[in-house]
C-alpha cells in the first residue's frame, strides 16, 4: 500500500509531464517518449532477468530448501510482472497505432464520408495490438 503512495504521485507528475511535451512540442517529443519507453522497457527486461537468475545456489541444506520454496514465489512474481510488462508495451503501441490511424481516417471520412467502414476496419486493426499483449498476459498469469 505504501508503495502506491508515493508511486501515484510520481505517475500523475510523469503523466502531466508527457503530455505537457508533446502539446508544446509536438512530433518531435513522440520520439522522446518512444525512446523513454524503451528504456523502460529495457530497465524492466534487466529487473526481470535478475528476479530470475537471482538466488539459485547455496551451500546449506536448509537453506537451499528455502530458496527452493522462495524460487516459487520468484518465478510467480517474474510471470506476474511479465505479464504486466506485455499489457503496458502492447497498449502503448496500439494507442500509438491508433492515434495515427485514427486522424488520417477521420481526414479520409472528412473528404469522403463513405469510407466510414474501412476506416474503421483499420483502426479496430490497430487495437487489436494491445488485445495481443492482454492474451499474453493471460498465458502468463495461467502459468504462475
Amino acid at each position: 500500500m505504501s508503495v502506491w503512495i508515493i508511486a501515484l504521485p510520481v505517475l500523475v507528475l510523469v503523466a502531466a509531464g508527457t503530455l505537457a511535451l508533446v502539446r508544446r512540442r509536438g512530433r518531435s517529443a513522440l520520439g522522446v517518449v518512444v525512446a523513454l519507453d524503451a528504456a523502460l522497457a529495457l530497465a524492466a527486461l534487466v529487473v526481470l532477468s535478475v528476479a530470475v537468475a537471482g538466488g539459485s545456489a547455496s551451500a546449506h541444506p536448509a537453506v537451499a530448501a528455502a530458496a527452493q520454496q522462495g524460487s516459487a514465489s520468484s518465478a510467480s512474481w517474474a510471470a506476474l510482472l511479465g505479464a504486466a510488462i506485455a499489457v503496458a508495451g502492447s497498449s502503448v503501441g496500439a494507442a500509438i497505432a491508433v492515434a495515427y490511424t485514427g486522424a488520417a481516417a477521420l481526414a479520409a471520412m472528412s473528404e469522403r464520408p463513405e469510407l466510414f467502414g474501412r476506416a474503421m476496419v483499420i483502426v479496430g486493426l490497430a487495437e487489436g495490438i494491445a488485445i495481443y499483449g492482454l492474451i499474453v498476459a493471460i498465458i502468463l498469469i495461467g502459468k504462475a
